[in-house]
């Protein structure tokens, strides 16, 4: 006698995995929406097919061990998993170079998913989220250990430099309109029009605020960065405007309450804070040849959120 409860494997089981590790892409912009994240692959894609290949399985990855390590389910299906995940295979590809660079990124996505899941442990009392810090972390440790381990390659954009010959080079033109879309684009390390584009669809997609939003924190980095006599070239490649914009979705949206009566001010504020912290850490980094990443939007969010604890009001 057939068993009309049996659901197909694919609608069981994979459909479900596929929907959690597509979460997983969209929320590294703090989004939990399936379609978000293909459109973010996309888009990823369109400016470097090899950098979106690694960032699906690097979802995958992290889906899997969250699976196999029994993680509860929400979390899973949330994404929440995934996104440091997605973030480290991105940027150890990038980074790194070689004939196993791909592997290490893969590799370095799984541990990845270890650190975020022990960080949700260690920081689940304190109402305070993970964000990206276990990408930062886990990423600036490898590209430091290949000054140790032969196996690992840096490429030639890692370059540490001596801050005590370092000169600020104001002159030149700023594109505005690509320095608009390249801002969103930075996110995940592309700069493209078209990739900037797309990424702004997958936000507004998840909520036209979530959208109103990501555009005002852009627009908040460009103004702050050229106001502060910012270099041309980086306000030009979305340096500053990528921390600002996952800044201002963090304060103002994702993680404000009823309670938060002026979080679109607190979220204006910390916004225009990611600015000097990226140069600040920028140049803090400089001599050991180490990226930013997302520490600013870190450090940032940490703080408006930290404060929310004592000024509820913010």
């Amino acid at each position: 006698m057939q068993n009309t409860n049996h659901k197909p494997w694919a609608e069981g089981r994979l459909f479900p995995f596929l929907t959690a590790a597509l979460k997983g892409v969209s929320q590294v912009m703090l989004i939990e929406n399936a379609l978000s994240g293909i459109i973010i692959l996309i888009a990823i894609t369109i400016f470097s097919y090899t950098l979106g290949i690694i960032a699906f399985l690097s979802a995958l990855i992290a889906t899997m061990m969250g699976k196999i390590g029994g993680v509860e389910e929400e979390t899973i299906n949330q994404g929440l998993l995934g996104y440091n995940s997605v973030l480290t295979g991105i940027a150890l590809t990038l980074f790194l170079t070689g004939s196993y660079d791909w592997i290490i990124a893969l590799v370095g996505a799984a541990v990845t998913a270890l650190f975020t899941a022990a960080m949700i442990h260690v920081m689940k009392n304190t109402g305070i989220p993970v964000l990206t810090f276990p990408f930062i972390v886990l990423t600036w440790f490898t590209l430091l250990a290949s000054y140790r381990l032969k196996a690992i390659h840096l490429t030639s954009k890692l370059v540490p430099e001596d801050i005590a010959y370092w000169g600020l080079d104001t002159s030149g033109r700023i594109n505005w309109s690509e320095a608009a879309f390249n801002g969103i684009g930075q996110i995940f390390f592309i700069h493209s029009t078209l990739s900037g584009i797309l990424l702004f669809v997958a936000v507004f997609l998840a909520g036209w605020r979530l959208g109103l939003y990501a555009v005002l924190g852009n627009v908040l980095a460009l103004l702050t960065s050229f106001l502060l006599g910012g270099e041309d070239n980086p306000i030009y490649m979305g340096l500053y405007g990528y921390n600002a914009i996952l800044t201002i979705l963090a304060v103002s949206v994702v993680f404000k309450t009823k309670q938060n009566r002026f979080a679109l001010f607190s979220g204006i504020i910390a916004t225009c804070v990611t600015v000097p912290l990226i140069a600040s850490i920028t140049t803090w980094l400089q001599p050991f040849g180490l990226p930013a990443l997302t520490m600013p939007f870190v450090l940032s969010t940490w703080l408006f959120l930290g404060a929310r604890k004592v000024m509820p009001n913010l």
